[in-house]
C-alpha cells in the first residue's frame, strides 16, 4: 500500500494501479488494506476519467471542424458512413485520372488509383514522388479483388485500392509533403502519370486528420465507459 502511494506521489499513477490490484490477491485476508487499495484506485481512476473528458471535449470540437470539409454519405451497399472530401468531387471527374480517398465513420482510410485513358494499363500499384523524394504502394495483382476493369465504348476504365495498408505510406508521404510538386505515376504494363493538384493534397491532409481524430474519438468513448464502471 505504502509502495502504491509513494507511486502516486511521484506521478506514476498506472505503476500504482497495478500494485492496488495486487494487493487483494496477494493479501486476501487484510480487509483494512484491500478496502483502502479500493478507495485509493476509486480515486485515481476519477482522475483518469476527468482527463480523459477533457479531452474527449476538445476532441469533440475539433471533429466538428474537421467533418466540415466533408459530406457524408451511406448507400445500401455500405456497411459504415463513408466520408467524401468536398474537394473530391469524383462525378465530375468521371473522365479523368486521380487518386481517390476513401474514409469511414470507423476512421478507416485508404486510397485508389483511378485510370480513364484509351488504352488498357493492367496497372497493380502507384508511385508517388518529387524528384528524389518517393513513396510506392504494395502491388494489388490483376487477379486480385481489389484491381477492377471495365469498358465502355473505346474507353478503358481501371481502379485500384490500396485497403489493409497496402498504400505503404503514400497517404502519410502525400501529407507530410503536400508543399511539394508531387507527381503520380500508375505503374502496370504500361505507365500513366498525372500532377497531384494542389486541393487533390489538401484532401489527403484532411483526410489524414479526421481518421486519426475518428479513431481516437472510439478510443476515448471505450476508455471513459469503462473509467465509468470503475469509479462506480
Amino acid at each position: 500500500m505504502n509502495i502504491a502511494v509513494s507511486l502516486c506521489e511521484k506521478g506514476d499513477s498506472l505503476t500504482a494501479l497495478i500494485q492496488l490490484d495486487s494487493i487483494h490477491v496477494l493479501y486476501p485476508k487484510e480487509f483494512e488494506s484491500i478496502g483502502k487499495a479500493k478507495e485509493l484506485s476509486k480515486k485515481i481512476n476519477s482522475e483518469f476519467l476527468f482527463h480523459r473528458q477533457e479531452q474527449f471535449d476538445r476532441l469533440t470540437v475539433r471533429l466538428s471542424e474537421l467533418e466540415l470539409m466533408f459530406n457524408k454519405e451511406k448507400t445500401e451497399n455500405d456497411l459504415f458512413t463513408q466520408y467524401i472530401h468536398k474537394m473530391q468531387n469524383v462525378e465530375r471527374r468521371w473522365n479523368q485520372s486521380f487518386i481517390q480517398l476513401h474514409l469511414d465513420e470507423r476512421g478507416e482510410l485508404y486510397i485508389s488509383s483511378n485510370y480513364y485513358g484509351e488504352q488498357w494499363l493492367n496497372h497493380i500499384g502507384l508511385r508517388v514522388y518529387d524528384g528524389l523524394f518517393q513513396a510506392k504502394t504494395d502491388s494489388v495483382p490483376l487477379t486480385d479483388q481489389n484491381n477492377h476493369h471495365s469498358e465502355f465504348m473505346d474507353t478503358h476504365w481501371e481502379k485500384v485500392s490500396y485497403t489493409n495498408g497496402k498504400d505503404n505510406g503514400v497517404i502519410q508521404f502525400i501529407a507530410d509533403n503536400a508543399e511539394r510538386n508531387l507527381k503520380a505515376v500508375f505503374l502496370g504494363q504500361r505507365q500513366y502519370f498525372v500532377v497531384l493538384e494542389p486541393f487533390d493534397k489538401q484532401a489527403v491532409k484532411d483526410a489524414l486528420a479526421l481518421s486519426n481524430a475518428l479513431k481516437l474519438n472510439i478510443q476515448l468513448v471505450k476508455e471513459i465507459k469503462e473509467l465509468q464502471l470503475k469509479v462506480k
